[in-house]
């Protein structure tokens, strides 16, 4: 089978985890654990989040003087980079010398995408309430509640295309397990006369692998987090597991935007569009998430 996996930006950094690079590589030798069982037995391709690097990234970058902050698309190519270089190195040992490339991947959105007026996905660092006020004040930051604390919130426009799609199919169709579409992918516009040119934007992830599935005619979309599965009431206390739900029941029901409800509309897209299942759970349990037996399957049938 091909499988198109996610990683969620957990995979990477823990909740309130120090942005390290020794605590990277650690979670990452987990992940890539996992990566490796799948990749012995199915083709795969991997994209993966990029919140906490990228936030960290424009803090660092701000805090120099002297030059001006790179936009949000420079910083998200920065992070494809650097989170696929860390994947591929713990990733191929476990391989044993089967090819693997990561692959800068821009993504076309709509410049006039109603989502640039209002940013809603969580990028950086968790602050508490005082923190975050200062930092929006100073900087001129939209921020927004993410669980306990607060964080940075920018605007997360819809993908419409991935440029480099045929690409990505050639390294499949070769063999290779790709790295692709990291953070979403660089989100780019392009003008009459096809220049492309970068946005100040974050693409959601799962919706950016949902369609990279579609597009790949993948087999499975599995969407690998810290949760073990999509809970009922999310994200208030107490929700039961849901295991099997139809796309049209998982939209009947409302879940948390920015984290939950992007996962959940990915993987009814995938389902919808395909006739094919999606999975959300673990990262830890994913061989069991993709054969049904941990996580949430999202089918039509």
């Amino acid at each position: 089978m091909l499988i198109v996996a996610a990683l969620g930006g957990n995979a990477m950094l823990r909740r309130g985890e120090a942005p390290e690079l020794s605590a990277q590589h650690a979670n990452l030798a987990v992940a890539t654990t996992v990566l490796a069982e799948l990749a012995r037995v199915h083709r795969l391709v991997v994209t993966h989040g990029n919140g906490p690097q990228i936030g960290l990234l424009a803090l660092q970058a701000a805090s120099c003087s002297t030059v001006s902050t790179p936009s949000l698309d420079v910083l998200g190519a920065e992070t494809e980079g650097m989170i696929g270089y860390l994947i591929e190195q713990q990733l191929a040992p476990k391989l044993a010398g089967r090819p693997i490339a990561t692959l800068l991947t821009q993504v076309e959105v709509d410049p006039d995408d109603p989502a640039f007026n209002r940013p809603d996905k969580p990028i950086g660092q968790v602050y508490d309430a005082t923190t975050a006020a200062r930092l929006a004040a100073e900087r001129g930051w939209s921020v927004a509640r993410d669980g306990a604390g607060f964080r940075r919130v920018v605007p997360s426009p819809a993908p419409r295309r991935i440029l480099e799609l045929g690409t990505i199919r050639l390294l499949v169709e070769a063999g290779v397990t790709v790295i692709c579409a990291g953070g979403g992918g660089i989100p780019v516009a392009l003008d009459a006369t096809s220049a492309i040119r970068g946005l100040e934007a974050v693409i959601d992830k799962d919706l950016t692998t949902a369609l990279l599935a579609i597009e790949l005619h993948a087999d499975a979309l599995l969407l690998l987090t810290d949760i073990t599965a999509v809970l009922t009431d999310w994200p208030a206390p107490g929700g039961e597991p849901i295991r099997h739900a139809t796309p049209a029941a998982m939209r009947a029901r409302r879940f948390a935007a920015g984290s939950m409800a992007p996962k959940v509309e990915a993987a009814c897209r995938f389902a919808e569009e395909t006739d094919r299942p999606a999975f959300i759970g673990a990262l830890s349990e994913a061989t069991a998430v993709l054969a049904g037996r941990a996580g949430t399957r999202i089918a039509r049938i």
